[in-house]
């Protein structure tokens, strides 16, 4: 598979991604993008990938077992209770 190829912008701004670049990076028709500016590129990702990496890079930082969404309602009833 090509990992490079050329395109042109329409007279709207738009670009077409080639189906192999569609499939190659898990996005579908309907699915969110992300477009980034990174040393003077535009990066394209999936939003899905994108969640995907912060989870990666949380659960560095988490104990296994540990549920972060439980930790944070207790954390708002303490909050709630204090006030």
């Amino acid at each position: 598979m090509k990992l490079k190829t050329r395109m042109r912008i329409n007279e709207n701004g738009r670009v077409v991604i080639p189906a192999s670049f569609r499939k190659r990076l898990g996005i579908r028709a309907g699915d969110e993008v992300v477009l980034r500016i990174q040393d003077d590129e535009l990066r394209i990702t999936s939003l899905k990938r994108n969640i995907e990496r912060a989870q990666k890079l949380v659960r560095k930082h988490v104990k296994r077992g540990t549920s972060l969404v439980d930790e944070l309602i207790a954390e708002r009833r303490e909050a709630a209770r204090n006030e």
